[in-house]
């Protein structure tokens, strides 16, 4: 990572443009979430408190005890005859409290469960070692499309994301919007979410899945359904041609060479589904699953030597002439 700033890592989005926050809930899985968490995290609390003054109670008063009987520590356990009707007690509170947070829990499942889907956007997620891949599902297949590491949401309208695993198991957390689902290779499961409030949240991947397992984030971009159905017409449509000749001399290099073999770029003979699609990569904020900011610089570094950028990231460095990655990044900032 020589030469690399840190700050290449270290910068994000202004405040209060990315949120990863479980306990700002923009939609009704997190907020049902929260309403558990809260008198969760109060009784707790509490019995924690309970137990502290129980310990520097006994403390004190044992002390006192053998002082005042030092050749005789039989009689201590007659010394408190309230001792057995406080445990007593001790017990029954906390069996009570436990029964309580089991009916909540069970409440709760049921509210996640009770979301209703009735016209849901079906998106089929696909997590792979390190990204995330995401197929917009619709009855027509020519209206479907794929995106990469950033999900679009549209504000108000339920979503069953179909989640699926390429590799090893990752699991997927939105704090703002709902709680954490595996992704099993050979196990398809489903979270059902909404957003009712736009913005920009922040996922990640939260079960450990390899070496670049704290780099698999993903942005989630919650907006008006006017502004959703125009990004999703927008990544319908294929790459637009390159009008430089500096860009098309970068879509030679990408058609021809070992760029090809892993993308897909819409619209041209790139198909490949073993990495990201890359048909409208210049339109995404961050690259690399929201690893490094996506501009110039960044790009061209990611092009030619991706491994010093992402450790152990699948994508080989490349031996391009510096002419060569200068002109394959004009071509993919044309991706829009």
């Amino acid at each position: 990572m020589s030469g690399l700033p840190l700050a290449a890592f270290l910068d994000t989005p202004p405040l209060g443009e990315l949120s990863q926050d479980a306990l700002r809930a923009a939609g009704p899985q997190a907020a049902a979430t929260l309403a558990l968490w809260w008198p969760t995290l109060a009784l707790c609390s509490a019995v924690l408190l309970g137990i502290l003054i129980a310990l520097g109670y006994a403390l004190a008063t044992s002390g006192r005890a053998v002082r005042s009987a030092p050749g005789d520590l039989s009689s201590l356990a007659n010394r408190e005859p309230g001792l057995v009707r406080a445990v007593s007690v001790g017990v029954a509170l906390s069996t009570v409290a436990l029964l309580g947070l089991v009916a909540a829990s069970a409440a709760t499942d049921r509210k996640l469960a009770s979301l209703d889907t009735a016209g849901a956007l079906q998106v089929h997620v696909i997590a792979h070692q390190w990204w995330w891949e995401f197929e917009y599902l619709d009855a027509d297949v020519t209206r479907r499309f794929v995106t990469a590491n950033e999900l679009h949401l549209p504000v108000g309208r339920a979503v069953e994301l179909v989640l699926d695993a390429d590799d090893v198991i990752h699991s997927l957390w939105i704090p703002n919007l709902a709680g954490k689902r595996d992704l099993i290779p050979g196990h398809t499961q489903t979270l059902r979410l909404r957003a009712d409030r736009a913005g920009v949240y922040r996922g990640q991947c939260a079960e450990y899945c390899g070496y670049q397992h704290a780099n698999m984030a993903l942005r989630v971009v919650a907006e008006e359904p006017g502004a959703f159905t125009a990004w999703a017409d927008r990544m319908r449509a294929p790459a637009a041609a390159p009008a430089t000749p500096l860009a098309q001399q970068g879509r030679a290099i990408f058609e021809n060479g070992t760029c090809a073999m892993c993308h897909t770029v819409s619209g041209t003979p790139a198909a490949a589904k073993h990495a990201p699609d890359l048909t409208h990569l210049a339109s995404r904020r961050r690259l690399a699953a929201e690893t490094l900011e996506n501009t110039h610089d960044l790009l061209a570094r990611w092009i030619s030597r991706p491994n010093a950028l992402k450790p152990g990231v699948y994508m080989p460095d490349q031996a391009y002439s510096e002419s060569d990655v200068q002109a394959l990044t004009a071509y993919l900032e044309t991706l829009k």
